[in-house]
This record gives structure tokens, sequence and C-alpha cells, in this order.
């Protein structure tokens, strides 16, 4: 069974709230488990996630986008070239 999906958004702010339980004296353990989420998870997301704002996620998210445009891009050109180079040799 899927678990569902936290937005970027969600899980910046969820790694604020474990910030500020930690600097109540709480442990990671407690503060995980007051957000929902496991220590698994929340390790994943601080590797991911961890320190950014929600202005660089935006950003993040605004360049992952041209990045994926630009990856279709060079894969459409190199297909193009390959098409014209075998009907060069014909």
């Amino acid at each position: 069974m899927a678990g569902k999906r936290e937005k970027p958004e969600d899980i910046v702010s969820k790694l604020r709230q474990v910030e500020v339980l930690q600097g109540q004296g709480a442990t990671i353990a407690e503060a995980v488990r007051q957000i929902g989420v496991t220590q698994q998870t929340f390790y994943r997301w601080r590797k991911l996630y961890g320190g950014m704002q929600r202005s660089q996620l935006a950003r993040l998210e605004e360049l992952e986008k041209e990045n994926q445009r630009l990856r279709r891009a060079v894969s459409d050109l190199t297909l193009d070239k390959l098409i014209l180079s075998e009907a060069a040799k014909g």
C-alpha cells in the first residue's frame, strides 16, 4: 500500500518543525514522531531538502522543469541527427 506523498513545501516546513522541537530539547526520535513520519523518511528528506528555504525550493523546481525540457530537446535533436545520417548513407 502506497503512502501519501508530501509536497516539497510541506517537507521543508516539517523539517523546520523538527529543528524547533530539537531546540526545545526533544530528541530526534521524539521530534520525528510528533511530525508523523519515520526516522528513515526524516533523514531522506533532510538529505534532499535540508537547509533549504521556500524561495530556494521554488527555484529548484523551476530548474528541474527546465532541465527536463532541455533533456527532451537534446534527445529529439539526437534522434533527428541519427535519422539524417542514415538517410545520407543510403
